[in-house]
């Protein structure tokens, strides 16, 4: 029943209409690339060669809609190169079995590794996969196979050339990433209001950082209003935690609490009006009246103590919010230095300077483990095998059933059936679609080209809005393309779908047989989280202790591996809950659980980041020892957590207890905070831990297993001596 409720929901999935912008302009220009190389090569030489620059131009064109913070032209470029090169390659060992399949698995094996950079190198890295199989029919002689390679190169040339050409939104994802970041603290200020402790989720920071990664010819044309307003963010981030928190902020009832109000719905409005600016690159109107909410009152200011060092600290830090929705982000024109000393921008290595940081990131995955490395030997396998046996099938373009295991494949179970059951569905419509249409107009080369691009410009609107949408006029798009190269349509129809199914079976079942299910790598998802956030935590109260400036770098390096370690087990956690398998470790509940408490401390750290003291003050050694004992302790247990046992927080008790009484007035929000923290480390052990029965239990099962696999060695070892 679990795998049939699974399967129903990828089937949902997979035919969900997404919500989301459409970008007609940009779907426009890239099918306008289609149209002049598949336009020109009719033209001017013949339909093969304008099938071969076709797939050029289409590849490249939609690897430029992939999410990437590099200019969309070098992707274009890219994209067409690896095309040109797998094509050429391929035909070198095609002809031959015993060549072109160890070279196939190879092939694919490294386009399933290259998903370790990101989901942008491992799409781009697929297709070329797939123009290996299709173009290895087209040449006849290796001179050939040389032209059609440069007629795929020149389709990406011209997607860049038309990019260079009609540039539109040139930072408009950049823009985009940096309000969506503004907006989402906005939102936060907004939800404090009515829930003082609520939580915040990182991740429109972290992709705004990853945005503001540029390389150094990006950073001399960024727009001066992407410089400096995701800093901003992130030091109001904490400012209004610390404020609306009724433990160290304003008071939990009362005139304070309607004050801090005020200041959080300002800090709103003030954030949202900042977004506005950077994505829109114009001056945005300030709510009226904020003005006078920001105001401060020496003698009628009802915040006293924390609270009110927190207001007028989220006062200053508005002010400058305030200047880039007034100004459209045009108050900083001087150029930005540049250089590995002093470049205040955070540096993207270039494409040329990319193969070390390749390498640097697909080393890790080279484990049986992991979930990278299981989805490349999926995709060469199943590659192989899809060809081999397409080859023995009387039809025509075999290729076909690689190709769609290969496109629909992704490293995690869900992704995969979705894409499957999508990818099938959309070309049963595209194909009907296309043979309706062929059947209405008759066959025509030119009338098959202009379809085709018409289909190319279609499959590109609807790429954001669902995989099976697209996949409807990307099949049409083929369909058109082979029925211009002198294909008849009753042939490519019906093979296009059976092979279809049977490429979208073979993906399915290989993620079956061998699987990378996160579900039992849950325990040790939120060890890495809980372990980086006590990483955090102690960076924050060594702040306090001793602010220097090396302290509070360790603290922000100890923030980011917190984001990403929380975003590796939401990531996780997601996929655990759309996999066919029973828990093991973490029943759901717990999981949800331990993930609301290890907010609840990370949100502790967050508060008491909002207070670490100027450089000329410090706070004794209680910090530096809670700092020692909460890394300790954390660390321990992540370990316990990894191997089921119970989490024990005796050091930090201890620190805790040594510290009654030693500290003065001024580390009340340590204090405070380590309360907290406390309390959060305490739910997560109630979360996490085991009574003795199902110690015992567990235990007992694990003897039976043992036992088991004991007695089936026992067994094959005896079966072995009876037979020899």
């Amino acid at each position: 029943m679990r795998w049939l409720r699974t399967f129903g929901e990828v089937v949902r999935s997979g035919l969900t209409i997404e919500e989301t912008r459409l970008e007609p302009l940009l779907a426009l220009r890239t099918a306008a690339g289609v149209a002049i190389v598949i336009g020109s090569a009719l033209w001017l030489v013949s339909p093969a060669y304008a099938a071969s620059a076709a797939l050029g131009a289409f590849s490249a064109g939609g690897a430029t809609f992939q999410r990437t913070w590099r200019p969309r032209k070098v992707i274009a470029l890219g994209a067409g190169a690896g095309l040109a090169l797998s094509t050429f390659v391929g035909y070198l060992a095609a002809g031959r079995l015993v060549t072109f399949l160890p070279l196939l698995a190879v092939w694919a094996f490294a386009a399933g590794m290259a998903w370790a950079l990101g989901s942008t190198a491992g799409i781009v890295a697929a297709t070329t996969v797939g123009s290996m199989l299709v173009t290895i029919t087209l040449p006849t002689s290796v001179g050939r196979a040389l032209e059609h390679a440069a007629v795929i190169a020149l389709g990406g040339v011209a997607q860049a050339v038309l990019i260079l050409l009609f540039p539109i939104r040139r930072w408009g994802a950049h823009r985009d990433a940096l309000a969506d970041a503004l907006a989402a603290v906005a939102d936060y200020a907004r939800r404090l209001r009515h829930d003082p402790t609520a939580p915040f989720e990182p991740e429109p920071l972290m992709t705004a950082r990853d945005a503001a990664a540029v390389t150094p010819s990006q950073a001399r044309t960024r727009p001066p209003v992407l410089h400096g307003p995701r800093g901003l963010a992130e030091r109001i981030l904490p400012v209004v935690a610390a404020l609306a928190d009724p433990d160290v902020g304003a008071p939990a009832e009362g005139p304070g609490r309607d004050r801090a109000r005020e200041l959080l719905d300002a800090a709103a409005g003030v954030l949202d009006a900042a977004a506005r600016t950077v994505r829109r690159g114009t001056p945005a109107e300030v709510p009226a009246g904020t003005a006078e909410v920001l105001h401060v009152d020496e003698e009628h200011e009802v915040l006293e103590g924390l609270a009110r060092q927190a207001a007028e600290r989220l006062v200053e830090l508005l002010g400058e919010a305030l200047e880039i929705a007034g100004s459209g982000g045009a108050r900083d024109k001087a150029p930005t230095p540049h250089g590995p000393a002093s470049a205040p921008f955070l540096v993207r290595p270039t494409m040329f300077r990319l193969l070390p940081v390749a390498v640097r990131a697909v080393r890790p995955e080279l484990r049986r483990d992991s979930p990278v490395f299981r989805h490349a030997v999926r995709l060469a396998a199943v590659a192989t095998l899809g060809y081999l046996i397409a080859s023995r099938l009387p039809l025509n373009h075999g290729y076909w059933a690689p190709i769609a295991s290969v496109m629909v494949m992704r490293p995690d179970f869900h992704r995969t059936y979705a894409r499957a059951v999508a990818r099938l569905a959309g070309t049963l419509a595209g194909v009907a679609l296309a043979t309706g249409t062929v059947r209405a107009l008759g066959p025509d080369a030119d009338v098959f080209g202009a379809l085709a691009v018409i289909s190319a410009a279609l499959s590109y609107t609807l790429i954001r809005t669902g995989y099976a949408y697209s996949q409807c006029f990307t099949a049409a798009y083929v369909v058109f393309l082979l029925g211009m190269g002198g294909q008849a349509w009753e042939q490519t129809v019906p093979e296009r779908v059976v092979l279809t199914l049977i490429g979208g079976a073979l993906a399915m079942l290989a993620y079956v047989v061998f699987p990378a299910w996160e579900t039992p790598r849950l325990p040790g998802r939120l060890a890495d989280w809980l372990a980086a956030n006590g990483r955090y935590a102690a960076a924050v109260l060594r702040s306090h202790a001793e602010p220097t400036r090396e302290h509070r770098a360790d603290m922000r390096r100890a923030l980011l591996a917190s984001r990403e370690a929380r975003a590796a087990w939401q990531e996780a956690y997601e996929q655990a809950q759309q996999e066919p398998v029973r828990p093991r470790g973490l029943t759901s509940r717990e999981a949800e659980e331990a993930e609301e408490a290890l907010k609840g401390f990370d949100r502790a750290a967050m508060v008491m980041e909002s207070h670490v003291p100027r450089a000329d003050s410090r706070f004794g050694p209680e910090a530096e020892r809670l700092a020692e004992a909460l890394e300790a302790d954390t660390a321990q247990a992540a370990v316990d957590v990894r191997e089921h046992r119970n989490p024990d927080w005796g050091r930090v008790e201890d620190a805790l207890h040594a510290w009654e009484g030693a500290a003065g007035d001024r580390s009340q929000v340590l204090r405070r905070g380590a309360e907290l923290q406390k309390r959060a480390l305490e739910d997560l052990a109630t979360a996490v831990s085991r009574t003795p029965l199902e110690r015992d239990v567990g235990s007992a099962r694990e003897e039976q297993r043992v036992r088991a696999a004991v007695a089936a060695e026992d067994d094959g070892s005896g079966s072995g001596h009876r037979v020899g």
